[in-house]
């Protein structure tokens, strides 16, 4: 199909947003991103949208100048992230509801979808930087660690959560698959800290400022709601740390690192 698209109206690593009609948004992925990507994205969003989790409704995939896309009810809204921007005496609020939906969707199981240790593994063994004595150590903790049934997004923060009339909605489920709930909670973490530092002043100061605290109040929110009784967050820091180098984000290499190598060594 070849069309005229206007400039996207947002835009990310792997994807375009455009606005397609009316009532509707295209997720126009990049021409890298291979076709199973997409039909793997739109077929957990329209799972998770009949179980009940606010997510925008996912129509059909359509290919657009060679690239693969998604057309997807639009809603109106903006996102945790930019919401902190402008208000951030909200932050503690945002905080607490992060905690919650990651929670709601923690409970949730969606057939068909792959095991989040086989992305694991599969991402440990490919991520350069990883000294081998550190990628063998990783490898056989991971095979320690609870496979789990618990649908986890595997990329959940502020900017993949949208701020709605009809409340906050979840949106950009690409990585979506079924695990540990506390590996998913480790990679939430791991953006709220590492992640944050690394965004420099791409990050706002006051944002960067008040990290910290945002990061403690969303563990203690999901903590009441899912006691960690075995210590299941610490054990999963580092393999989730092992598993971002294959995503090659330089200013974030020297923390995942010493991450690593201070609990693997």
């Amino acid at each position: 199909m070849m069309t005229h698209l206007t400039a996207p109206i947002a835009e990310g690593r792997t994807a375009e947003l455009f606005d397609w009609d009316a009532d509707h948004v295209l997720k126009l992925y990049r021409s890298w991103c291979p076709p199973h990507w997409v039909e793997h994205e739109a077929y957990v969003t329209r799972v998770i949208a009949r179980a009940g989790i606010p997510t925008p409704a996912a129509g059909e995939v359509i290919e657009v100048d060679g690239r693969q896309g998604i057309v997807y009810q639009r809603v109106t809204g903006f996102s945790m992230l930019d919401d902190m921007r402008k208000r951030p005496w909200l932050l503690l609020r945002h905080a607490r509801s992060l905690a919650d939906l990651q929670a709601r969707f923690h409970r949730l199981t969606v057939p068909g979808l792959h095991a989040y240790r086989d992305g694991l593994r599969h991402s440990i063994s490919r991520a350069p930087h990883l000294p081998e004595p550190q990628r063998a150590r990783a490898l056989k903790l991971l095979e320690t660690l609870p496979d789990g049934q618990s649908l986890c997004h595997g990329d959940f923060h502020p900017g993949n959560v949208l701020i709605s009339a009809r409340g906050p909605v979840v949106i950009d489920w690409m990585t979506a698959s079924l695990g540990d709930p506390w590996a998913d909670v480790a990679r939430t973490s791991m953006i709220l800290t590492i992640g944050v530092k690394a965004a420099g002043k791409q990050a706002p100061p006051h944002l960067r400022l008040l990290s910290g605290l945002f990061h403690r109040t969303y563990l203690e929110r999901y903590r009441a709601l899912v006691p960690d009784g075995r210590d299941r967050l610490a054990r999963w820091l580092p393999i989730i740390a092992a598993a971002r180098l294959n995503e090659q984000i330089a200013p974030e290499r020297a923390a995942l690192l010493q991450m690593v190598d201070e609990q693997l060594s």
